[in-house]
């Protein structure tokens, strides 16, 4: 039998605690060796065999291959960097980096480490079962793509410039991803984009529209100051695809759906209730191991990190179109 990964986490916030920790715990090959966080008795909660107040000295503690990075948007970039100058596999939290320099930067310090975004909706089923029905319903010409949602506008560090708040980072690097993965042509040639700024600077709310030179548009809306809301609608020549119930946060939800429309009706699939943290986690290991199993790729994310480049520069110049690069 394969010896499971041994896993290490930075930072035992929300996500970690109700999520990534328990899908170490069910994922096989996985183990969780060591958490470190600022509050131990909040690392001791997830269960590690190692328990550290200092990031550093997770990092150097040899029994550690792989980390999970969940701290604040504006630490990914120097943890990531830290944890592959240790020589460890990385699982980052999105977005990734705050722009396509950052995760330049990453790529240049990986070598033969891994580091995969934890834009964990991609390992879920009714994603990949999508994947195979975008045949049916031809080229596809338009992708509306949303995330909103009402968050709270005191203490949260969302809002906070430095730390790589707004919306656009928050939940429309979702719908961004999901844009790239529908189309499948690469990034786009121009984003044309408008934000609604907060009192603290960040963007409470944007909306953008990517363009390819195929003719292909996607249409983006991030929010965090309205209704809750997510959407991905497909539409290609011959039909429509539409992911329903949370085709972004579908976390041990009931069973979800998939929509199939075509020039013969409606088609309805359901897909089990799946935890795909679970899955990103489980797959992640087995690909560590010499296994079966897919990571997100790093060119995927830097792809989805450039459209937020060009989204940001239009925004802030009022609309205007901004190359991709």
């Amino acid at each position: 039998m394969t010896d499971p990964v041994r896993w290490g986490f930075l930072g035992a916030g929300m996500v970690a605690t109700s999520a990534l920790g328990p899908a170490v715990a069910a994922a096989p090959g996985a183990v969780l060796q060591a958490a470190a966080a600022r509050d131990p008795a909040r690392a001791s909660a997830l269960g590690p065999q190692t328990v550290y107040c200092d990031y550093a000295a997770l990092l150097a503690d040899e029994a550690v291959e792989a980390v999970y990075i969940s701290l604040s948007n504006e630490a990914h970039l120097p943890w990531t960097l830290a944890a592959l100058q240790a020589g460890k596999h990385v699982l980052c939290e999105k977005p990734l980096g705050l722009s396509a320099a950052e995760v330049d930067e990453m790529a240049a310090a990986a070598g033969d480490l891994l580091v995969v975004e934890a834009s964990w909706y991609r390992w879920h089923p009714r994603v990949r079962l999508a994947q195979t029905r975008l045949e049916q319903i031809g080229p596809v010409r338009h992708v509306a793509a949303g995330f909103t949602f009402a968050g709270s506008l005191e203490g949260n560090y969302r809002l906070e410039t430095a730390r790589g708040g707004g919306a656009l980072y928050d939940v429309g690097c979702y719908a961004v991803s999901a844009c790239l993965w529908a189309i499948g042509q690469g990034t786009p040639a121009d984003v044309v984009a408008r934000s609604t700024l907060g009192p603290t600077g960040v963007d409470l709310d944007t909306r953008a529209i990517l363009r390819w030179e195929s003719g292909v548009e996607a249409e983006v809306h991030a929010g965090m100051s309205g209704g809750q809301g997510q959407w991905l609608v497909i539409t290609g020549d011959r039909g429509e695809l539409e992911l329903r119930d949370a085709p972004y946060t579908s976390w041990k939800n009931d069973a979800t759906e998939l929509w199939v429309s075509d020039g013969a009706g409606t088609e309805r699939l359901a897909v089990a209730a799946t935890d795909a943290y679970r899955l990103m986690v489980q797959e992640m290991s087995s690909v560590l191991r010499g296994g079966p199993g897919w990571v997100l790729p790093l060119e995927e994310s830097r792809a989805t990190a450039a459209v937020l480049d060009a989204a940001r520069q239009s925004a802030a110049s009022g609309g205007d179109p901004v190359g991709v690069h």
